[in-house]
Parts: C-alpha cells; sequence; structure tokens
C-alpha cells in the first residue's frame, strides 16, 4: 500500500493536524467533491486569486496552529468585492493574532462560495475496541445541537450506507420536506462508501470531519475537511 505523500510529509514534520488544503487534496483524491482552495500569502495575491476563481469567495485563515477557524474570527464569507476581499484579509488576520498571538499565520485560504443546500456530516473516529467508526447526520451546527447521527464500524457495505441515512431522525428532509429541494441520497450513500474506503486506506488517519457537505438534488459537495493524524508510533 503506497502512503499519501501529504500524509507522509506531515508524519516527517511531527504533525498530526493536517491544513485544510491538505485534507481537501487528500479527499478530492478519494474522489469526493469539494471546493476549489488556493493558498493567498498576501492581501494582494488574495484579491488576484478571487478574481481567477470567480465572485463570490470564501476566505479562511491558513495556520497550522488553528484548529477551530470561526471561533477565532478566521472565516469571512460571501465575499462579492475586491475591496471586501481586501477588507476581509486584514480582518481575519488581525483578529487570529488578537485570539491567538503565538499562531503561526501563512495566509489565508481562497475558495469559491457553493450554493447552499441540506447540512450534513461525514465523520470518522476510532473507537479502541472496533477501530475506524464512520458517523452521518445532519451537519453544520445542528450536528452539535441534535446529534442527529448514525454509526457504523468500517469497512461499511452499501446496505450499512443506506440504512445509516435512513435511521437519522432528519431523514424527512433529505427527501424534501415541505416542498424544499431533496437530496441524492445514492450520491450521499458512494460518498460514505468512499470515506470508508479511504479510512480503510489510511491507518494514519485517527479523526476526519467533512461538516458541512452541501447536498443537492444533483449530488453534494465537501465545503470544511477537517483530518487529525495518529501521533508517531500509533499507527
Amino acid at each position: 500500500m503506497v502512503k499519501s505523500k501529504i500524509i507522509t510529509n506531515a508524519l516527517r514534520e511531527k504533525r498530526t493536524y493536517l491544513t485544510e488544503i491538505e485534507s481537501k487534496q487528500l479527499i478530492a483524491e478519494a474522489g469526493i467533491g469539494t471546493t476549489l482552495i488556493k493558498l493567498a500569502r498576501s492581501k494582494e495575491e488574495a484579491i488576484s486569486i478571487s478574481k481567477e476563481i470567480g465572485f463570490p469567495v470564501v476566505l479562511k485563515i491558513h495556520s497550522p496552529d488553528v484548529i477551530h477557524k470561526s471561533d477565532v474570527g478566521g472565516v469571512k464569507l460571501g465575499l462579492k468585492s475586491e475591496d471586501e476581499v481586501g477588507k476581509a484579509y486584514d480582518e481575519i488576520v488581525a483578529s487570529v493574532k488578537r485570539s491567538q498571538p503565538d499562531a503561526r499565520i501563512e495566509g489565508v485560504t481562497v475558495q469559491n462560495m457553493a450554493r447552499p443546500g441540506i447540512e450534513v456530516i461525514i465523520g470518522m473516529t476510532k473507537d479502541p475496541q472496533f477501530g475506524p467508526v464512520i458517523m452521518f447526520g445532519l451537519g453544520g451546527i445542528l450536528v452539535e445541537i441534535l446529534k442527529d447521527v448514525s454509526f457504523r464500524i468500517v469497512p461499511l457495505t452499501r446496505r450499512d450506507a443506506r440504512e445509516m441515512i435512513r435511521e437519522i431522525k432528519g431523514y424527512p428532509l433529505l427527501e424534501g420536506y415541505r416542498g424544499q429541494e431533496p437530496a441524492d441520497i445514492a450520491f450521499l450513500e458512494d460518498m460514505i462508501l468512499k470515506v470508508s474506503d479511504f479510512v480503510d486506506r489510511n491507518p494514519e488517519i485517527k479523526e476526519l470531519d467533512l461538516n458541512p457537505i452541501f447536498a443537492y438534488k444533483d449530488g453534494a459537495l465537501a465545503v470544511d475537511a477537517r483530518i487529525i493524524l495518529e501521533a508517531e508510533g500509533k499507527v
């Protein structure tokens, strides 16, 4: 089994937390759709990348020391012009410096603003007894408030993925509750299976969160991705 260069490099640098860029590159290699993402190391570069990607865009702090970006003012959404991007860049950097003065700031990521969809989450944690366990549920802040999730042990079958989706109480939302756009259930099943296969092939991964995933009637897109590796010697 060939280990990913991203994972190899992180372990060599004794890092267990992958950046969002690294995490999204890994899940893209696993066949999971995600937003475009590029690193800007200056305000001018952020503006240039925004024009290249196309407005509206999202800016997020890029730092190996900042895990929860929103908590430190490290995220700006729906930026529609060069002026808004420039202002957002300065505000993000200033906010992170106030909140975490010792954090290494490597710039900001610039991403396209995905169209809204039904927010779901696919995650993975390692159980001491059973090993990798996949989680599915309603995403965004709803996962913290409602905790409406289901679990299965890796590796998953198609039947497992199908049952996981239908077990959550929020399943009617995915069917198109009260005239809302339904989600592509078969596509979500495929995404769950791809995550299961991905973590099964990469035992170095300790935790994985794709949250939120925007589910549409014609597919789904992982808007945010977080991957944490096992500490050296625990793989």
